[in-house]
């Protein structure tokens, strides 16, 4: 028989105190996990090698290079293609100080990846191919201050994008890139594992609704129809999967009742606000960002009214999402 002692047992010896009552510890609905992140800047087979003829200058953990030594005013020689290629699947978002690109020059920039897209939805530069922001000032605010990778209302999403800033207010106006691999990686394993296989549906209608009329919108309709893509996508370069959803065109999760839809994606896009994740880049007028659009998403920060932000852009055709 077990014989448990008492204190009665030890005259002199005090009880010991009960242990404190404690709260129940709960993380908040839809909360973040705290704790060391996963930062992974490239997959764990991936090859790094160094660069012979470009200089490029980390500006994050896991995204975001200033590459310097580079001329793109004229084409590209093979060699420097190949490793502009390369930094940006490494690095996702590459930075260029002082290009000073005529609107011509940035879009064949552009087509040593590709054909360039087209996007009515938005203001026309010198060519179809241009996209015009005129912002601040007396302009209308437009398109900012949401996170949200390009076009992927879009059967195939743009590849990417290359932006010049052509004026730029005195303070203000940056710009933040966030790595959709690490906010993969980092998800909590029931989520990865709840989101395996699942799709989205993506509509332009709520990122444009509220900028234009139904005369404008209607049309577009026949030529934009919602699309699914998968929540989890692979990069079809480097292998390594990303969240592919977003605030601005993502509506709902397919075969999920609304209210678990929309608290599941709340909670994913959310995970591009975490700072980990991110770069931001102070703009120079004639700076310009090349983006992979398949692994990031972007934030244009809408801080400096009243003054005038003028930016262009050129987008890269895509493939479709896997």
């Amino acid at each position: 028989m077990t014989v448990t002692e008492s204190p009665l047992d030890h005259p002199g010896t005090a009880a010991p105190a009960p242990a404190p009552a404690l709260r129940e510890a709960r993380v908040p609905a839809g909360g973040m996990y705290e704790g060391r992140r996963v930062l992974r800047r490239v997959p764990e087979d991936w090859e790094e090698r160094p660069y012979e003829h470009v200089t490029l200058v980390p500006q994050g953990r896991v995204i975001g290079a200033e590459i310097q030594g580079v001329d793109l005013t004229r084409p590209l020689a093979p060699a420097v293609r190949e490793e502009l290629n390369r930094a940006l699947l490494e690095w996702k978002v590459l930075f260029f100080r002082g290009a000073h690109l005529s609107s011509a020059q940035q879009a064949d920039f552009a087509r040593h990846w590709g054909e360039l897209e087209t996007n009515p939805l938005l203001a026309r530069g010198s060519s179809a191919e241009v996209v015009r922001f005129d912002k601040g000032g007396s302009a209308a605010p437009t398109f900012e201050n949401v996170w949200h990778a390009d076009v992927t209302f879009r059967e195939r999403p743009a590849l990417g994008a290359v932006l010049q800033l052509r004026e730029v207010p005195p303070v203000g106006g940056d710009t933040m890139w966030a790595d959709m691999a690490a906010a993969y990686d980092n998800l909590p394993e029931e989520v990865r594992e709840r989101i395996e296989g699942a799709t989205a549906v993506h509509d332009f209608l709520p990122g444009f609704a509220r900028f234009y009329g139904p005369e404008r919108l209607a049309p577009l309709q026949e030529e934009f129809p919602p699309v699914e893509h998968p929540v989890v996508r692979r990069h079809p370069e480097t292998g390594r999967r990303m969240l592919f959803v977003n605030t601005s065109f993502t509506t709902h999760i397919t075969g999920m009742d609304r209210e678990e839809s929309d608290r599941l994606l709340s909670f994913l896009v959310r995970q591009a606000h975490v700072p980990e994740y991110q770069v931001r880049f102070r703009w120079q007028a004639g700076d310009v960002a090349f983006w992979d659009n398949r692994a990031t998403q972007h934030y244009a920060i809408d801080d400096y009214f009243p003054h005038r932000r003028v930016a262009e852009r050129v987008a890269i055709a895509g493939d479709r999402p896997f």
